[in-house]
Order: C-alpha cells, then structure tokens, then sequence
C-alpha cells in the first residue's frame, strides 16, 4: 500500500473508533433509534444527489439497510444508551466477523479454516469473561443486544456478499433510503411521540455528534474503505479494522473516562486475540506448511 492509502486506512479506523464516543454524546440528549435514524438523514443529504444508485435489485438495498441501520445501529446505540459502555462496546460488536464466518457456512457453502474456528472460540470465551462481569440483568442487557448488533451486521455482510461486486459507498447511501422510517416508528411506539422534542432542544455538541455519524462514520467511513477494496486484496486492508477498537477504547478512556475492570479487560484480551487469529491466522498457517 502506498502511503497515502495506509493513512486513508488508519483515518477511516480512527474515525470508526470515534463514532462510539460520538454515539454516547448522541444518545444523552435524544433516543437512540431517533439517533440511527436522523444519522441516516444526515448521510443522505447531499450524497444522493451526486451518486449514482447501484445496478442491483431492490431487495439487497432494502436488506441491508434493515440490517445495519435497524439492527446493527438500533441495538448498538440502544446498548449504549441502556449502560454498555462505548469502549467496550467498539470491541464487542468487532465479533460480526464470525458471525459473518458462521452464515458464510450456512448460507453459502463456505468452510472456514481452523484457524478462523479457533479465533472463533476464543474471541467468544472473551465474550463469555465479559458476561460473567455482567451477569446481573440490568447490565448484561446491554450486552446481549451489542451481540445482536454484531449479528446484525453479519447478516448484512452476507447480503453484500450475495449483491456481489459492487459500488460499495453508492450501496450504502442509497441503503440509507431504508431504515429512518422504521427506526421513527419504532421510535414513536417504544419512546412515545415526545421523542422529537429532544431534537428541538439539541446542544452544539450532540449536533456535531450527528453530523460526525452521518458524514464522517458513514460517508467519508464506508467510501474510502470502498476505495480501498477496489485498490488491494481485502486480505491487505481487513487487518486495519483491528485499529476500530483500540481506538473506540482509548477514546473512551481519554474523552468519557471510561474504565473496565479486570475481569473485562480480561475478556476485551481475549477478543482481540480471536480477531488476529482470525485476520492473520489464515497467513500464518501458509505459511507454516510451505
């Protein structure tokens, strides 16, 4: 990779990471869904207006907006509003790899490598150490629906897999047409009609968290990673996807003075080392039986 692609790759892991602690400042001020949804909005405009809608049926547009926008960011910004912490979750939600792995299996006939298994179970013993931290109900929830996002966005993955090559950031924003009316009602029936008076009464700081979420995270996120997957093998970019967490935690830490305990921290181990099995395993075993 050229210089100039390896620190597009890095901005766009390091804006990644910081999207969770956008996310925590969002959520304060406006209901969560309210949050996935108007971050939908604001990746729209003005983005649809200058790129062209991708040559591919309806139903893989409509798919994956449900899944990222409803699922993914409906749970994920909900279990941070409900107490998961954003650090911890940046790191939590990174296991939509395997299940992307798993539905791979299921869905496309695909069979992952041993190394990818193994990375597997030990990313998910790391999940297990996290919830014994967090057994009791109240803040175990929050947990459980962080993994429903990361299932989520496996099934997303598995749409996008299906669509086939295509123009990723043009995929995402004309996706973006599907989940705000949804999450508006999902919104409307679990916090009542009162929830858009929050949006009437919004700090500096949680409008800029929106407009950080829809350009930056969204647009400037998902298209330079598009055009780094059009430029080399995704085996070349996949590993920068490891900086999304370090960064969520170290931002977490730095801007919210987020701390884990030990038991969790333990865990978030664990998890990462699931993840580089999973990333690098694949090479490494090539390489051992050349």
């Amino acid at each position: 990779m050229t210089p100039r692609d390896i620190l597009l790759a890095v901005g766009v892991a390091c804006v990644w990471g910081l999207n969770f602690v956008a996310a925590h400042w969002a959520v304060a001020e406006i209901p969560p869904l309210l949050v996935s949804g108007l971050r939908y909005i604001v990746a729209l405009v003005p983005a649809i207006f200058f790129i062209k809608r991708p040559q591919i049926a309806v139903t893989y547009l409509i798919g994956y907006g449900l899944f990222v926008g409803v699922g993914q960011f409906g749970f994920l910004f909900s279990a941070i509003k409900l107490g998961m912490p954003a650090g911890l979750a940046s790191l939590v939600v990174q296991v939509q790899a395997f299940f992307s792995i798993g539905l791979a299996v299921l869905f496309l006939g695909e069979r992952p490598s041993r190394m990818a298994l193994f990375g597997a179970l030990v990313a998910f013993a790391g999940i297990g150490v996290i919830a014994i931290e967090r057994l009791e109900g109240a803040v175990l929830v929050p947990l459980l629906m962080t993994l429903a996002a990361a299932a989520s966005w496996g099934v997303a993955n598995l749409i996008t897999k299906k669509a086939g090559r295509i123009d990723m950031l043009g995929f995402v924003v004309w996706s973006s047409l599907v989940p705000p009316l949804p999450l508006f009602a999902l919104s409307a029936i679990i916090d009542g009609p009162g929830a858009w008076a929050s949006v009437l009464h919004l700090s500096w700081l949680a409008i800029g968290c929106l407009l950080f979420i829809g350009w930056a995270a969204t647009v400037f996120g998902y298209g330079g990673w598009s055009v780094l997957l059009g430029r080399y093998p995704a085996s070349t970019v996949a590993p920068f996807a490891l900086l999304v967490p370090v960064m969520g935690l170290a931002a977490s830490a730095l801007l919210l003075s987020e701390r884990v305990s030990g038991l969790e921290i333990a865990g978030c181990a664990l998890v990462f080392v699931g993840l580089l099995l999973n990333v690098f395993g694949p090479r490494f075993a090539q390489r051992a039986t050349r």
